[in-house]
Protein backbone atom coordinates (compact mmCIF):
# COMPACT_ATOMS: atom_id res chain seq x y z
CA UNK A 1 0.00 0.00 0.00
CA UNK A 2 1.03 3.76 -0.17
CA UNK A 3 3.54 5.59 2.07
CA UNK A 4 2.04 7.85 4.89
CA UNK A 5 3.81 10.88 5.95
CA UNK A 6 1.96 13.86 3.53
CA UNK A 7 -0.40 15.07 6.25
CA UNK A 8 -3.29 14.21 8.23
CA UNK A 9 -5.74 14.81 5.27
CA UNK A 10 -3.38 12.69 2.62
CA UNK A 11 -2.42 9.56 6.01
CA UNK A 12 -6.37 9.59 6.26
CA UNK A 13 -6.82 9.17 2.66
CA UNK A 14 -4.63 6.34 2.13
CA UNK A 15 -6.13 4.96 5.55
CA UNK A 16 -9.44 4.70 4.06
CA UNK A 17 -7.99 3.86 0.11
CA UNK A 18 -6.45 0.27 1.65
CA UNK A 19 -9.92 -0.31 3.95
CA UNK A 20 -12.10 0.04 0.94
CA UNK A 21 -10.43 -0.92 -2.32
CA UNK A 22 -9.02 -4.67 -0.35
CA UNK A 23 -12.93 -5.83 -0.38
CA UNK A 24 -14.06 -4.55 -3.31
CA UNK A 25 -12.01 -3.16 -6.23
CA UNK A 26 -14.27 -1.58 -8.11
CA UNK A 27 -16.27 0.32 -5.98
CA UNK A 28 -19.47 -0.22 -3.85
CA UNK A 29 -23.12 0.49 -4.82
CA UNK A 30 -23.89 2.90 -1.13
CA UNK A 31 -24.19 6.21 -3.24
CA UNK A 32 -20.52 7.13 -2.49
CA UNK A 33 -17.23 6.80 -4.51
CA UNK A 34 -14.43 5.54 -3.07
CA UNK A 35 -13.15 8.30 -0.26
CA UNK A 36 -16.41 8.17 1.21
CA UNK A 37 -18.06 11.40 0.03
CA UNK A 38 -20.90 11.16 -2.35
CA UNK A 39 -20.74 10.34 -5.68
CA UNK A 40 -19.89 13.57 -8.04
CA UNK A 41 -18.31 15.12 -5.00
CA UNK A 42 -15.86 18.24 -5.73
CA UNK A 43 -12.80 15.98 -4.11
CA UNK A 44 -13.09 13.69 -7.46
CA UNK A 45 -14.55 16.10 -10.05
CA UNK A 46 -11.20 15.99 -11.78
CA UNK A 47 -9.92 19.67 -11.27
CA UNK A 48 -6.38 19.57 -9.60
CA UNK A 49 -5.17 21.51 -6.81
CA UNK A 50 -5.54 25.11 -7.45
CA UNK A 51 -8.38 24.83 -10.15
CA UNK A 52 -11.93 25.28 -10.20
CA UNK A 53 -14.31 23.68 -11.50
CA UNK A 54 -15.74 25.66 -13.57
CA UNK A 55 -12.32 25.35 -15.53
CA UNK A 56 -11.97 24.35 -19.13
CA UNK A 57 -9.61 21.78 -18.10
CA UNK A 58 -6.98 20.47 -15.51
CA UNK A 59 -3.84 22.20 -14.42
CA UNK A 60 -0.99 20.73 -16.12
CA UNK A 61 1.64 21.76 -12.78
CA UNK A 62 1.46 21.45 -8.99
CA UNK A 63 0.94 24.70 -8.73
CA UNK A 64 -2.39 25.31 -9.69
CA UNK A 65 -1.09 27.68 -12.14
CA UNK A 66 -2.33 25.92 -15.34
CA UNK A 67 1.63 26.45 -16.56
CA UNK A 68 3.12 22.91 -17.98
CA UNK A 69 5.30 21.20 -15.49
CA UNK A 70 8.72 22.62 -14.89
CA UNK A 71 11.21 20.51 -16.27
CA UNK A 72 13.59 18.28 -13.89
CA UNK A 73 16.87 17.58 -13.54
CA UNK A 74 17.70 14.42 -15.79
CA UNK A 75 19.44 13.10 -12.75
CA UNK A 76 15.72 13.24 -10.90
CA UNK A 77 14.01 11.60 -13.70
CA UNK A 78 13.50 7.65 -13.16
CA UNK A 79 14.53 4.73 -15.22
CA UNK A 80 11.97 3.53 -17.00
CA UNK A 81 11.01 -0.45 -17.87
CA UNK A 82 9.68 -2.24 -20.87
CA UNK A 83 5.87 -3.19 -20.70
CA UNK A 84 5.75 -6.89 -20.83
CA UNK A 85 6.33 -8.60 -24.52
CA UNK A 86 2.65 -9.24 -24.64
CA UNK A 87 2.06 -5.87 -25.85
CA UNK A 88 3.97 -6.56 -28.89
CA UNK A 89 0.68 -8.55 -30.44
CA UNK A 90 -1.17 -5.13 -30.34
CA UNK A 91 1.24 -3.44 -32.62
CA UNK A 92 -1.58 -3.29 -35.41
CA UNK A 93 -4.83 -2.22 -33.50
CA UNK A 94 -5.71 0.91 -34.13
CA UNK A 95 -6.68 3.49 -31.15
CA UNK A 96 -9.42 6.44 -31.56
CA UNK A 97 -10.62 9.30 -29.47
CA UNK A 98 -14.40 10.33 -29.00
CA UNK A 99 -15.36 12.72 -25.72
CA UNK A 100 -13.87 12.02 -22.55
CA UNK A 101 -13.44 7.90 -24.09
CA UNK A 102 -10.11 6.42 -25.79
CA UNK A 103 -11.42 3.17 -27.49
CA UNK A 104 -8.80 0.52 -28.29
CA UNK A 105 -9.80 -2.03 -31.21
CA UNK A 106 -11.58 -1.98 -34.39
CA UNK A 107 -14.76 0.07 -34.05
CA UNK A 108 -17.01 -3.01 -35.57
CA UNK A 109 -15.72 -5.56 -33.27
CA UNK A 110 -18.25 -7.37 -31.57
CA UNK A 111 -17.66 -7.37 -27.79
CA UNK A 112 -16.95 -4.21 -25.60
CA UNK A 113 -15.21 -4.18 -22.62
CA UNK A 114 -15.33 -0.89 -20.86
CA UNK A 115 -12.23 -0.30 -18.19
CA UNK A 116 -12.40 2.96 -15.94
CA UNK A 117 -8.83 3.73 -14.01
CA UNK A 118 -7.02 6.54 -12.83
CA UNK A 119 -2.87 6.06 -13.66
CA UNK A 120 -1.54 6.26 -9.96
CA UNK A 121 -4.65 3.34 -8.65
CA UNK A 122 -2.56 0.66 -7.63
CA UNK A 123 -4.98 -1.87 -8.46
CA UNK A 124 -5.60 -0.59 -12.00
CA UNK A 125 -1.92 -1.76 -12.47
CA UNK A 126 -2.27 -5.53 -10.81
CA UNK A 127 -5.45 -5.45 -13.59
CA UNK A 128 -3.48 -4.27 -16.29
CA UNK A 129 -0.62 -6.74 -15.27
CA UNK A 130 -3.71 -9.41 -14.39
CA UNK A 131 -6.83 -9.94 -15.98
CA UNK A 132 -6.13 -7.20 -18.47
CA UNK A 133 -3.60 -9.88 -20.40
CA UNK A 134 -6.53 -12.16 -21.18
CA UNK A 135 -7.57 -9.24 -23.65
CA UNK A 136 -4.81 -9.00 -25.80
CA UNK A 137 -5.35 -12.05 -28.03
CA UNK A 138 -9.13 -11.16 -28.78
CA UNK A 139 -7.79 -7.58 -29.13
CA UNK A 140 -4.96 -8.71 -31.54
CA UNK A 141 -7.80 -10.93 -33.34
CA UNK A 142 -10.23 -8.31 -33.93
CA UNK A 143 -13.10 -9.44 -31.45
CA UNK A 144 -13.64 -7.03 -28.77
CA UNK A 145 -12.81 -3.49 -28.55
CA UNK A 146 -11.92 -1.86 -24.87
CA UNK A 147 -13.16 1.86 -24.05
CA UNK A 148 -10.72 3.19 -21.62
CA UNK A 149 -11.94 6.02 -19.65
CA UNK A 150 -9.18 7.50 -17.85
CA UNK A 151 -9.77 9.02 -14.32
CA UNK A 152 -7.75 11.65 -12.59
CA UNK A 153 -9.32 11.89 -8.95
CA UNK A 154 -5.97 10.98 -7.24
CA UNK A 155 -4.20 14.37 -8.11
CA UNK A 156 -6.99 15.50 -5.72
CA UNK A 157 -6.74 12.78 -3.06
CA UNK A 158 -3.14 12.99 -3.28
CA UNK A 159 -1.74 15.91 -4.41
CA UNK A 160 -0.08 16.78 -7.09
CA UNK A 161 -0.86 16.50 -10.99
CA UNK A 162 0.76 12.84 -12.13
CA UNK A 163 -2.77 11.36 -12.90
CA UNK A 164 -3.23 14.49 -15.15
CA UNK A 165 0.06 14.37 -16.54
CA UNK A 166 -0.72 10.67 -17.66
CA UNK A 167 -4.06 11.15 -18.71
CA UNK A 168 -2.73 14.05 -21.02
CA UNK A 169 0.16 11.49 -22.26
CA UNK A 170 -2.10 8.75 -22.80
CA UNK A 171 -4.24 11.40 -24.80
CA UNK A 172 -1.16 12.23 -26.90
CA UNK A 173 -0.19 8.55 -27.87
CA UNK A 174 -3.74 8.26 -29.83
CA UNK A 175 -2.80 8.52 -33.74
CA UNK A 176 0.92 7.66 -32.82
CA UNK A 177 0.63 3.72 -33.16
CA UNK A 178 1.67 2.78 -29.60
CA UNK A 179 -1.36 3.71 -27.81
CA UNK A 180 -1.65 0.12 -26.45
CA UNK A 181 2.34 -0.04 -25.84
CA UNK A 182 2.85 3.05 -24.07
CA UNK A 183 -0.85 2.54 -21.52
CA UNK A 184 0.79 -0.50 -20.68
CA UNK A 185 4.64 0.81 -20.23
CA UNK A 186 2.52 3.80 -17.86
CA UNK A 187 0.76 0.90 -15.55
CA UNK A 188 4.26 -1.35 -15.67
CA UNK A 189 6.50 2.33 -14.66
CA UNK A 190 3.26 4.08 -12.14
CA UNK A 191 4.97 4.81 -8.99
CA UNK A 192 3.48 4.66 -5.76
CA UNK A 193 -0.13 6.56 -5.46
CA UNK A 194 0.88 9.07 -2.95
CA UNK A 195 4.02 10.07 -5.34
CA UNK A 196 3.59 12.68 -7.85
CA UNK A 197 5.95 10.93 -9.79
CA UNK A 198 3.96 10.99 -13.50
CA UNK A 199 6.26 14.10 -14.71
CA UNK A 200 6.67 14.53 -18.01
CA UNK A 201 10.52 14.25 -18.13
CA UNK A 202 9.26 10.74 -16.61
CA UNK A 203 6.56 10.14 -18.76
CA UNK A 204 8.79 10.69 -21.78
CA UNK A 205 11.18 8.06 -20.75
CA UNK A 206 8.66 5.47 -20.58
CA UNK A 207 7.36 6.16 -23.95
CA UNK A 208 11.10 5.47 -24.82
CA UNK A 209 10.80 2.35 -23.90
CA UNK A 210 8.66 1.60 -26.64
CA UNK A 211 10.34 3.72 -29.23
CA UNK A 212 7.75 6.65 -29.13
CA UNK A 213 9.39 9.98 -30.25
CA UNK A 214 7.27 11.44 -32.35
CA UNK A 215 7.51 15.38 -31.93
CA UNK A 216 3.89 16.25 -32.02
CA UNK A 217 3.95 13.73 -28.98
CA UNK A 218 6.82 15.09 -27.12
CA UNK A 219 5.22 18.69 -27.85
CA UNK A 220 1.81 17.88 -26.48
CA UNK A 221 3.38 15.97 -23.28
CA UNK A 222 5.59 18.79 -22.65
CA UNK A 223 2.79 21.42 -23.28
CA UNK A 224 -0.04 19.65 -21.67
CA UNK A 225 -2.01 19.95 -24.56
CA UNK A 226 -4.74 17.50 -23.99
CA UNK A 227 -5.35 19.60 -20.43
CA UNK A 228 -9.05 20.01 -21.43
CA UNK A 229 -8.99 16.23 -22.61
CA UNK A 230 -8.37 15.22 -19.07
CA UNK A 231 -11.17 16.81 -17.90
CA UNK A 232 -13.87 15.61 -20.65
CA UNK A 233 -12.63 12.23 -19.25
CA UNK A 234 -12.89 12.50 -15.44
CA UNK A 235 -16.37 14.19 -16.28
CA UNK A 236 -17.60 11.29 -18.38
CA UNK A 237 -16.17 9.18 -15.53
CA UNK A 238 -18.35 11.06 -12.86
CA UNK A 239 -21.55 11.08 -15.29
CA UNK A 240 -20.80 7.14 -16.00
CA UNK A 241 -21.52 6.56 -12.00
CA UNK A 242 -18.24 4.96 -11.44
CA UNK A 243 -17.01 4.49 -7.86
CA UNK A 244 -14.05 3.49 -7.77
CA UNK A 245 -10.71 2.30 -9.88
CA UNK A 246 -10.28 -0.41 -11.72
CA UNK A 247 -14.15 -0.96 -12.45
CA UNK A 248 -14.27 -3.17 -15.52
CA UNK A 249 -18.13 -3.79 -17.67
CA UNK A 250 -17.80 -6.69 -19.98
CA UNK A 251 -20.68 -6.00 -22.84
CA UNK A 252 -22.75 -3.93 -20.13
CA UNK A 253 -22.40 -6.44 -17.15
CA UNK A 254 -19.77 -4.96 -14.85
CA UNK A 255 -17.45 -7.37 -13.79
CA UNK A 256 -16.57 -8.65 -10.09
CA UNK A 257 -14.43 -7.42 -8.34
CA UNK A 258 -12.47 -10.68 -7.39
CA UNK A 259 -11.54 -11.04 -11.11
CA UNK A 260 -9.81 -8.62 -11.95
CA UNK A 261 -6.33 -9.22 -10.82
CA UNK A 262 -5.85 -12.59 -12.56
CA UNK A 263 -5.68 -13.89 -15.94
CA UNK A 264 -6.92 -16.73 -15.54
CA UNK A 265 -10.45 -15.69 -13.25
CA UNK A 266 -10.81 -12.55 -16.04
CA UNK A 267 -10.66 -15.17 -18.67
CA UNK A 268 -13.42 -16.73 -17.37
CA UNK A 269 -15.33 -14.02 -17.48
CA UNK A 270 -14.50 -12.76 -21.09
CA UNK A 271 -15.06 -17.32 -21.80
CA UNK A 272 -19.11 -16.50 -20.57
CA UNK A 273 -19.37 -13.16 -22.93
CA UNK A 274 -18.11 -15.30 -25.43
CA UNK A 275 -14.75 -13.47 -25.94
CA UNK A 276 -11.96 -15.06 -27.35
Amino acid sequence: MSRTGRGGAASAAVVLLGALVAGCGGGGDDGKDWTGLPKGSASVDGAAPGESSGSSGSSGSSDGSGAPSPSQDPADVPEAKAPPASVGLLAGVPASVRGGVITLGKAGAKHTVKVYEDPRCPFCKKFEEGGAQALVRPLAAGNVKVEYTIASFLDRNFGGSGSANAANALRAAVGTGKFAAFHSAVFTNQPEESEDAFTPAFLLKIADTVGLRETAFLDAVNGNRYKSWVRTAMDAFTSDGISGTPTVVVDGKKAPSDSLYSETSFGKVLDEAEIS
